[in-house]
């Protein structure tokens, strides 16, 4: 959508139309947004909940003056509803402002709501679900009524009480979802924002084509490398396919991948941007929040699962290039490695400048706003780049990141109504009996239970929505069960995002089927496939917390390196092909062999080399038969 920046291409005949005003004026709000929260992280911010409520007023504003009743609509003006709607959402907000002292010095729970405060918490909880809705359909909403339901009429909870709750503290709609929006989302937003205005996506695709695009199957392992480095400063898997997407997409199927390989290779390979460090997506802030450790401690974790699960799609990439004999790209149709990082490699600065701060011991906002500041002037280093850095290209990128905000923000915080809810009526206790007692004590059917969760969650919602709400109703119960709560909420974590590429509802993959021209399903199994490791190694590491980095060194070294190889085995065994095409049996016995490799231990570590050992041996056989028939033959 356009902002005031652009008005100078509108002929001025006539005053600015009402679309053209309400543009600007969203600009004016986005861009203010941003250096709000920028200014914030400079000073310190203020009580949690004015910084929360200033977080979410922005997000309500901008809400509906850009976003239409009608499936989220941009291409009109805002209708007097939609006015209304916005008056309506900002007054609660801005009575908590103005009556601060009566708010926090009442005694929650025990003193009376009046009957204006009921109205008003009452109107913002609907206002946050409309606002929802806009931006990310019915399914949190829905969900968000439903636990409102449970708490009304199942759990008898008193209407003033759960108003309480979900207003007045911050333990509801301004509770710790919306708290990571404000003080880390959003900066990080920020940060990808400036990144994609400097040109960072250029260089992520040429640098990915220097390095594999010459391979078999160049174009695959170029989105794979791609995505996931533009995944790591984009937190959405959605928004990383429309971006890497059209250019990966349309080379892969050129050089012979099939339509819905190539659709899902770019789904999987974008999905696993919210897992790969060292810029993770925003429900890896959230973790750190609800386990009170530092982002280092949660990048970490993520690091050898991350590395794991991009090694079996690259593996998958390639194994499936050589089954088909797909070349890669001519050498002398691909950017030189040298000239890429010439011409463009100080654009990786920021990234680096972000880890420097953070590991220096400063918090994860303020390495974040390092790393944004120093976007432009990074830029400005070379000729190749300093095009980038203009004032009207800085302003797009303010407003830019601050409507990238807005999806994350708004679902915390209808996310904060169903934790108030959880957090009121006990919900969490009942759910951690009901999944255990269906699982009798056993821990993989309870695994097995949350997986499906945390898919038929993510179906609908964002991530970070789906990852807090398991973490609310089914991460206690694998603690439990005896899972270290690490591993309880890294397997939540990947679920959640793991949502994005498993049919029937898989938006990453829908979004590249449709650039690809795919079908769905066999795009959506096809997502499955290439992303198979993702789905394994989370059991692993509930068993065995070492591949968390939790541990001695040489466990955690040695299932790093059997689990790597059980990646790749699974890659050659679900796409046939090892050293040659595998014929049924091998590639039965290469799953069978990734499984054993994957889980940790001496003796699955013996069966899984035994078994890829006999594969090897058998190709071995075969090539060389091979190789003595076609000697013999011209003799003949």
């Amino acid at each position: 959508g356009r902002s005031c920046r652009e008005f100078e291409a509108i002929p001025m005949v006539n005053a600015l139309t009402h679309r053209d005003l309400i543009r600007c004026v969203a600009g004016l709000v986005g861009a203010a947004m941003a250096l709000y929260h920028m200014w914030i992280i400079l000073t310190g911010p203020p009580e949690a909940l004015i910084f929360r409520g200033t977080h979410l007023l922005f997000a309500l504003v901008l809400t509906f003056l850009l976003f239409r009743g009608r499936a989220g609509r941009e291409d009109e003006a805002p209708s007097l509803l939609d006015y209304v709607l916005l008056a309506a959402a900002a007054a609660p907000i801005v009575y908590l402002f103005v009556a601060y002292e009566y708010v926090v010095t009442r005694i929650y729970y025990i003193d009376d709501l009046t009957w204006l405060d009921m109205a008003l918490g009452t109107l913002l909880t609907v206002m946050i679900m409309e606002a929802t809705r806009r931006l990310i359909g019915w399914a949190l909403p829905l969900t968000a009524a439903v636990f409102l339901g449970y708490g009304l009429f199942v759990a008898g909870v008193e209407p003033m009480r759960l108003l309480d709750q979900l207003y007045m503290t911050t333990e509801g709609i301004f509770g710790i979802p919306l708290g990571v929006s404000a003080s880390y989302v959003m900066i990080f937003v920020l940060f990808g924002a400036f990144m994609e205005r400097t040109g960072t996506g250029q260089l992520f695709m040429d640098f990915a084509m220097s390095l594999t695009g010459h391979t078999a199957g160049g174009p695959g392992k170029v989105s794979v490398v791609s995505s996931s480095l533009f995944g790591t400063i984009s937190g959405s898997a959605v928004a990383n396919v429309m971006v890497d997407g059209p250019i990966a997409i349309p080379l892969m199927k050129r050089t012979g991948f099939k339509p819905h390989f190539a659709a899902g290779v770019e789904a999987v390979a974008s999905t696993g941007g919210q897992i790969m460090p060292p810029i993770m997506g925003a429900a890896a802030f959230v973790m750190a929040e609800f386990m009170k450790v530092s982002y280092g401690q949660v990048i970490l974790w993520a690091l050898i699962p991350a590395v794991l699960y991009y090694l079996a799609c690259f593996g998958a990439v390639h194994f499936e290039a050589k089954r088909q004999g797909l070349a890669g790209i001519p050498r002398a149709d691909l950017p030189r490695l040298g000239t890429v990082l010439r011409e463009r490699g100080h654009l990786f600065l920021p990234v680096l400048i972000i880890l420097a701060v953070m590991y220096s011991g400063y918090s994860a906002p303020l390495a974040a706003l390092a790393g944004t500041l120093a976007c432009f002037p990074v830029a400005a280093l070379r000729a190749s780049t300093r095009v980038n850095v203009t004032l009207r290209n800085i302003a797009e990128a303010l407003i830019d990141g601050s409507r990238n905000a807005l999806a994350v923000a708004l679902a915390c915080a209808c996310a904060g109504i169903i934790v108030g809810v959880v957090a009121l009526t006990g919900a969490g206790i009942v759910f951690t009996q009901v999944v255990t007692g269906l699982a009798q004590n056993s821990l993989l059917l309870a695994l097995i239970l949350t997986m499906v969760a945390g898919i038929i969650l993510g179906m609908g919602m964002p991530t970070t929505p789906a990852y807090i709400i398991m973490t609310a109703l089914l991460v206690p119960a694998l603690v439990k069960l005896g899972v270290i709560p690490p591993a309880a909420h890294m397997f939540a974590f990947y679920f959640a995002i793991l949502s994005a590429i498993t049919p029937p509802v898989a938006l990453a993959t829908f979004a590249a089927a449709g650039l690809a021209k795919a079908d769905l399903w066999k795009s959506g199994i096809a997502s499955v496939k290439i992303g198979a490791a993702g789905f394994i190694v989370p059991f692993m590491f509930a068993y065995e917390p070492a591949l968390l980095m939790i541990g001695d060194w040489p466990s955690i070294l040695s299932a790093t390196a059997t689990a790597a190889v059980g990646a790749i085995l699974i890659a050659a065994g679900l796409h046939g092909y090892l050293i040659r095409a595998a014929t049924p049996w091998e590639r039965l016995c290469l799953v069978a062999a990734a499984f054993c490799l994957i889980k940790p231990g001496l003796y699955t570590d013996l069966a899984g080399a035994a078994l890829a050992g006999a594969v090897v041996l058998s190709q071995l056989g075969r090539g060389r038969e091979q190789v003595a028939a076609g000697v013999k033959r011209p003799a003949a």
